[in-house]
C-alpha cells in the first residue's frame, strides 16, 4: 500500500506574480514527488498481495481552486490524471491506482491559506453545513486502501467533500 499524501500550496500566487522559485517549488512538492515515490515503490508494490496506491488530490483539481492558487489546482489535476493512466497501466499486475480528493477540510492547511471570512462562506455553500475534518477523510484512504472492501475499484477519485460540488 502506498498512500501519496504529501502537498501543498506554498503560498497563493496571482498569475502575474508567480516567482520561478515558487512554481517549481509546487510543481516538486506536489507532482514530481508522487511521481518519484511511486516510481521508487513500484518494486515493492509488484511483490504485495492486492497491492494499492491512494493518491491525494483536491477539490481544487476540478473546481480551479480559488484566486492565486492555480498552480497548486493544476498539479493535482495532474496527479488525478496521472492516476488513472497508471491505474491502467498496473491493473493486469494487479495494482490498484485511486485518488481521495478533500473538499474543504479544517487543517492547517486553511489556517495559512484561507481567510476566516472565505471559510464561511464556503461552509455556507456545502449541503451538509459545515467543513469537513481529517476524521471524515480517514475512512475514504482505509476503503481504497482494503481489498476487502474495494478490490474491485480503481482508477477513480473519491469525493470527500460534503457535496461541494453538487451546488
Amino acid at each position: 500500500m502506498l498512500v501519496n499524501n504529501a502537498g501543498t500550496m506554498v503560498g497563493r500566487f496571482p498569475a502575474a506574480e508567480l516567482s520561478d522559485d515558487a512554481y517549481r517549488t509546487i510543481i516538486q512538492l506536489n507532482q514530481t514527488s508522487v511521481v518519484e515515490m511511486t516510481r521508487a515503490m513500484l518494486p515493492l508494490l509488484l511483490k504485495g498481495t492486492h497491492p494499492a496506491i491512494v493518491n491525494t488530490v483536491s477539490i481544487s483539481a476540478r473546481s480551479g481552486g480559488s484566486a492565486g492558487s492555480s498552480i497548486y489546482s493544476a498539479t493535482k489535476a495532474f496527479v488525478a490524471t496521472y492516476s488513472k493512466a497508471l491505474a491502467r497501466e498496473l491493473a493486469p499486475e494487479g495494482i490498484r491506482v485511486n485518488c481521495v480528493s478533500p473538499g474543504t477540510i479544517t487543517t492547517d492547511f486553511h489556517e495559512r491559506y484561507s481567510t476566516p471570512d472565505k471559510l464561511e462562506a464556503t461552509r455556507k455553500s456545502i449541503p451538509l453545513g459545515r467543513l469537513g475534518t481529517a476524521e471524515d477523510c480517514a475512512p475514504a484512504y482505509l476503503f481504497l486502501a482494503s481489498h476487502a472492501l474495494s478490490g474491485y475499484i480503481t482508477g477513480q477519485v473519491l469525493e470527500v467533500n460534503g457535496g461541494q460540488l453538487i451546488c
